[in-house]
C-alpha cells in the first residue's frame, strides 16, 4: 500500500465500509447507510473515495442508476508501517489506520465472546496468549512468516473444495494474529 492509498483509506467511517463489503459482500449506499447507522450521502460519499483509491468496484449489472451496488477489491495488500513512520505527510493517516484496525480487532473478539455458539463453535474458537517466547527481530519475522503460510493454505484448501462432504457446513471464519515484542520490566 502506498501513501496515497493509506490516507485514502485512513478514516473511521471507511474502514468500517471496506469491512463489511469485504466481509459480507456487496451493498449498496442504503444497506451500508442501514447498518452502519449512517446517512445514505455520508456513506455514497465515502464509496466514491474508496472507489477512486481502488478497494472497492461497482459491481456493473446489478441494480439501477439510483441503487448501485459496490463490492470489495479482492486483492491482496500489504501495509509496511516502515514505509510511513518517518513520513510527517503519512504519518496521520497511519496512526488512524492503525487505531481503526486494532479497535476492529477488539469489537470482533468481543462480539465472539459475547454471542451464543453452538457447542463446537465456541470450542474450535480460541483467544491465545503465549508470552514466554523469546525471540529477535529476524526470528519474530520468520514466526509471522510461518504463521501466515499456514492462513494461506487452508483459504487455498477451502477455495478449492469447501467443507468435506458429509460434514458439518464450514462458517465464515476471522484468523486474528498479534506478535509484537514488548519492554522488560527494566527497560521502562
Amino acid at each position: 500500500m502506498d501513501a496515497r492509498s493509506l490516507r485514502g483509506l485512513a478514516h473511521p467511517l471507511r474502514m468500517r465500509i471496506l469491512d463489511l463489503l469485504t466481509l459480507d459482500g456487496a451493498d449498496t449506499a442504503t444497506g451500508l447507510g442501514r447498518r452502519l447507522d449512517e446517512n445514505t450521502g455520508t456513506v455514497s460519499w465515502h464509496l466514491r473515495h474508496l472507489a477512486e483509491h481502488g478497494f472497492i468496484e461497482e459491481e456493473t449489472g446489478r441494480g439501477t442508476r439510483r441503487e448501485r451496488w459496490w463490492r470489495a477489491v479482492r486483492e491482496a495488500r500489504r501495509l509496511d508501517t516502515n514505509d510511513f513512520r518517518e513520513d510527517p505527510d503519512s504519518r496521520g493517516a497511519l496512526s488512524v489506520y492503525l487505531h481503526e484496525t486494532v479497535h476492529r480487532d477488539f469489537g470482533q473478539v468481543s462480539t465472539y465472546l459475547a454471542e451464543d455458539w453452538a457447542p463446537e463453535w465456541r470450542d474450535a474458537g480460541t483467544l491465545s496468549r503465549w508470552a514466554d517466547l523469546r525471540l529477535t527481530p529476524d526470528g519474530l519475522t520468520a514466526l509471522n512468516a510461518e504463521l501466515e503460510a499456514v492462513v494461506v493454505r487452508h483459504r487455498e484448501a477451502a477455495a478449492e473444495g469447501g467443507a468435506a462432504p458429509g460434514t458439518e457446513e464450514a462458517r465464515p471464519v476471522i484468523v486474528q494474529l498479534q506478535s509484537f515484542p514488548r519492554r522488560e520490566r527494566d527497560e521502562r
